[in-house]
């Protein structure tokens, strides 16, 4: 039998219920979904809470003006949904906009690589499609959370730390709106948003005014994306703020591009492995690389290499590179480009690309299907294009995963709207988001920048399934480009190695830093790899030997996924999250 704990560092309790779980980045997130259930609300209800409530207590991991996208199934309809949480481009965004202004690569911080803000109606949809409460009890705690003040904790002091200078010299909303007093808040403190909290008790307003929900959910989306807030975004953008550049430049975002802007559900892409069947989002986001990547691991007989072995290791580094490969030069907006996904995950497709894993060689090459392959000489060479520019501070990512016992299963990424990549817009109390550095300012490119058009980002929400069964698990981590390196292993520490979900997030985990990075300045390190401390010595040596440049990590250092499963056979309820981040809990009832 699987122990639920697992004995090593935080040794957390597997969370086991019958009625409905949460894991999401901090416990108090977990908490105010676990308080949606108590009001007679489902899986959808509880992740909305657990979401707004982490664009409070998170600031250097998301915002209000952030990334949501999620994976949904609801037991109702008996369907699997991918709702699209990714902002779009303004329409004054161009690439001969970037070009008028001797821009060759998007900052990644300021004004200029701001989107339309998704998250809001993210959650407004989530909730008008599947949800049973008003978003007035939704928003319940997000509100109470900034306008009563919380805890600050170890990880967002050191964050406001770190940038407090630049707030003071460079973006004076930003300070008065994370340092009101003028220092900084010791652990401990009580930290509050009174203006974060003066915008969400004006969606609260809005929803309230009407008595049918969906004319406020409806009248929500609007005060948000056609009213007040989208007008004070669109003046805040027409002033010019200093950026990465190393000059200050005015944003492309207006009202207009507020207005337009509607989330949708789509299809997701899926794919089968060994009993399962996995579901992400389209090539949007990164999610189809973890699908291509298990495409090719299901050739290798993984248990008898053993887990975490050298052979595992190299083995699931390599069909990694070349998963990466193709997401570097396939993945974009299906709305825009053709991106040959169908192919891409075809088990022929899969079985040629298996080919080019040596087993005693790590490959310093970037090899994307269907294009020439690249040398590490060539990589570099991307750098030199791409640009040196200093790296700006670069917040991270978040997860909210929920389950109940109809059967609904939810998992969203929320990312983005970082305090330490854009200013706050004065009087609303959060940044914008800054994922338009993610464009390609070369013509051609699937992921280059057009007007509408998703940025595809690392956002990377997961969905499994036994075969002909409703979804069980949920999963996600944090970690940019690591984020479907991280869920692989994740799901394989559960498919291959029999873990529970806790024994599978606290497993040590290990990163390639192989292709070029998703963010600004898009730098590759051909062969990097990261591990974590507790990987034994002589795994490490091995691996060396073969060719990768092990960089060694810290013992607890890598991913932070949290996951929930639904058993449908006893009806019980299980959670974990990883104590890689303090904040991170787990909860159910």
């Amino acid at each position: 039998m699987i122990s639920a704990t697992t004995g090593t560092r935080g040794g957390r309790p597997m969370i086991m219920a019958t009625k409905a779980v949460v894991s999401s980045g901090h416990y108090l997130a977990s908490q105010a979904g676990m308080a949606m259930f108590q009001m007679g609300g489902n899986a959808m209800d509880a992740a909305a809470a657990a979401g707004f409530a982490l664009h409070v207590l998170m600031p250097q991991q998301n915002g209000l003006a952030g990334e949501a996208p999620m994976l949904v199934h609801s037991a109702r309809q008996g369907k699997t949904w991918a709702l699209s949480g990714n902002g779009t481009a303004p329409r004054g965004a161009t690439i001969e906009a970037f070009r008028s202004l001797g821009i060759g690569l998007i900052p990644g911080d300021g004004l200029l690589p701001a989107i339309v803000p998704p998250a809001v109606g993210s959650w407004i949809l989530l909730l008008r499609e599947f949800g049973r409460l008003r978003l007035w009890q939704v928003l319940g705690p997000a509100i109470g959370l900034s306008a009563d003040g919380f805890a600050m904790y170890d990880s967002l002091a050191a964050q406001l730390a770190g940038l407090a200078e630049r707030f003071r010299r460079d973006w004076p909303s930003s300070f008065e709106a994370y340092l009101p007093d003028s220092r900084l808040p010791e652990i401990g403190d009580l930290w509050r948003q009174k203006d974060l909290a003066g915008t969400l008790r004006s969606l609260s307003k809005a929803d309230r005014s009407f008595r049918r929900r969906p004319d406020g959910l409806r009248a929500a989306h609007d005060a948000f994306y056609q009213g007040a807030i989208a007008r004070r975004i669109d003046r805040f953008c027409r002033a010019a703020a200093p950026d990465g550049t190393g000059r200050s430049h005015r944003g492309f975002l207006t009202a207009e591009d507020m207005a337009a802007f509607e989330p949708r559900l789509e299809d997701p892409a899926a794919r089968s492995y060994k009993g399962y069947r996995l579901f992400k989002c389209g090539p949007w986001t990164q999610g189809p690389a973890l699908l291509q990547a298990l495409g090719l691991l299901e050739g290798f007989d993984l248990q008898a290499m053993g887990h975490n072995s050298a052979d595992y290791v190299h083995t699931v580094v390599e069909c990694i590179k070349l998963a990466y490969a193709d997401r570097e030069f396939h993945y974009g907006d299906p709305g825009f480009v053709r991106v040959p996904l169908g192919r891409l995950l075809s088990p022929e497709y899969c079985r040629n690309r298996r080919r080019l894993v040596d087993s005693r060689k790590a490959s310093l090459e970037l090899r994307p299907g269907g294009h020439r392959k690249m040398t590490a000489t060539d990589i570099m060479d991307l750098n030199v294009r791409f640009g040196r520019a200093a790296r700006p501070a670069q917040g991270d990512t978040t997860a909210v995963q929920t389950a109940d016992s109809d059967g609904n299963i939810v998992s969203a990424v929320p990312s983005g709207g970082w305090m330490m990549s854009s200013p706050v817009v004065g009087g609303l109390g959060f940044p914008l988001g800054t994922r338009g550095q993610m464009f390609s300012l070369a013509e051609g490119h699937p992921n280059s920048l057009r007007p509408g058009k998703r940025p595809r980002t690392t956002l990377t929400p997961t969905l499994a399934a036994r075969l002909r069964r409703p979804p069980h698990l949920a999963f996600a981590s944090p970690g940019g480009d690591c984020q479907d390196q991280w869920n692989l292993q994740f799901f394989l520490n559960v498919v291959e190695f029999g873990m529970s979900l806790q024994q599978a997030v606290e497993a040590p985990t290990f990163n390639s830093k192989h292709f070029p990075d998703s963010f600004y300045p898009r730098a590759a390190k051909p062969g990097v790899l990261h591990v974590e401390g507790r990987l034994p010595k002589r795994v490490r040596d091995e691996l060396a030997q073969r060719g990768h440049d092990v960089r060694l990590q810290g013992p607890w250092s890598g991913g932070n996924c949290m996951a929930v499963s639904i058993d449908h056979r006893t009806g019980l309820l299980s959670a974990a999250a990883s104590p890689r981040y303090d904040p991170a809990y787990a909860a159910g009832c």
